[in-house]
């Protein structure tokens, strides 16, 4: 047989190993179930990190300070250096809407070796620490909730014993590149770290979304969060590895009433969302990278080409492997589809939004190797083997 029809056959045999081993990542059925109420409702705080976040917060702050919660709950929006007047865009909105107390602070610059991120969480926490919560919710500045969004995740951390509750929030799909990229960002997300995996006990599989995580507060002490991954540039997936190997319980599945506002509206926004931090999804491993792209092709980039080349060749078996692989990679992407509310036929075109990762991952290695390590709005952070320990 030729090199095309062996490529086919292992890219065909990947997809049914993917199908019916990968945790059923392809499912969109993994949602927070209905729950009773509590005996009582313990404290929560909700600590919102903010850096140069004025546009969007008169849409996603007002569904915070509106949480109708039965117990005792207050948000602290942590200020990280914005210079286009987040603070006092949030005061602003807390005097004119009302609802749970906020309190408005900044940390100031952070020290070598924090994220910007994190070193906010890590002030947000510290001031939540004052009230003695049972709960932290960490939740992102573009981040809407509905109005029973808190109530639901503090039941479903209740009831199921659960250290970390998060719900990976749907994104924005309007623009005609969100609704190509977007789903398949989830898609891919899941295909990683299967939400199936991640809340069974004994599974090594850890993940969290990192705009909605309900954490509990001694679950965070004994993690040392966010002390523990301060480096981190994908912080989410970092803290619930942190949690699960500090022997706390954790669970990840699809949001319902819990939206992002940010706008990607053109390709390059995408683009930057993605590259500034692929790589160190990889670990920064030339290797890893090798495998990724190696990885991609053979999975989403060989089916079309099969078909094209039994075409051309008039090779039946390259053309009918391919045809079914693709059919099997379109299937498990309609799910995906389905919950953004987007046509099924998108699917067919995955095979172009997974090369358009492909290329976004070899840019985020390429910055990396020129030095300028992971950035996001106007900060570049050091690589990790740059940052001293200093535990």
């Amino acid at each position: 047989m030729s090199a095309v029809v062996w490529c086919a056959a292992g890219s065909l045999a990947a997809w049914l190993w993917l199908l019916l081993c990968q945790g059923g990542f392809w499912r969109t059925d993994v949602r927070l179930p209905p729950l009773g109420a509590p005996d009582a409702w313990p404290g929560v705080c909700v600590v919102v990190p903010a850096r140069d976040e004025a546009a969007v917060l008169p849409v996603s702050l007002p569904s915070v300070l509106a949480q109708d919660y039965p117990g005792r709950a207050e948000v602290f929006l942590v200020d990280d250096g914005s210079t286009d007047g987040t603070g006092d865009v949030a005061r602003e909105l807390a005097r004119r809407h009302g609802g749970l107390p906020l309190t408005v602070d900044a940390p100031g610059e952070p020290p070598a070796g924090w994220t910007g991120k994190l070193w906010a969480v890590r002030h947000g926490i510290a001031l939540a620490r004052a009230r003695d919560p049972e709960y932290l919710l960490l939740t992102d500045a573009d981040i809407a909730h509905a109005p029973d969004s808190l109530r639901r995740l503090v039941a479903a951390a209740r009831s199921g014993g659960f250290d970390v509750v998060s719900q990976m929030a749907r994104l924005r799909v309007e623009s005609r590149w969100e609704r190509l990229v977007v789903p398949a960002f989830v898609y891919f997300f899941a295909q990683l770290y299967p939400f199936r995996w991640i809340g069974k006990t004994g599974a090594r599989t850890a993940a969290a979304a990192g705009g909605c995580v309900l954490l509990r507060a001694g679950a965070a002490a004994r993690a040392r969060i966010p002390d523990a991954i301060r480096h981190a540039v994908i912080d989410d997936v970092a803290l619930a590895r942190a949690v699960k190997r500090s022997g706390g319980r954790i669970w990840l599945g699809l949001a319902d009433g819990v939206d992002s506002v940010r706008p990607y509206p053109r390709l390059p926004d995408l683009w930057h969302m993605v590259s500034r931090s692929a790589y160190a999804q990889l670990r920064h491993s030339p290797v890893l990278l090798a495998g990724t792209v190696a990885g991609l092709t053979l999975v989403y980039l060989v089916p079309p080409v099969a078909v094209l080349a039994g075409a051309v060749t008039g090779s039946a078996a390259a053309a009918v492997l391919g045809a079914a692989a693709w059919l099997v990679m379109a299937g498990t992407y309609v799910p995906m589809l389905r919950h953004y509310r987007q046509p099924w036929w998108l699917a067919p075109l995955l095979p172009f939004t997974a090369s358009l990762y492909l290329l976004m991952t070899v840019d985020s290695a390429v910055r990396h190797h020129r030095g300028r390590g992971a950035a996001w709005k106007g900060r570049t952070y050091a690589r990790p083997e740059a940052v001293p320990d200093e535990r």
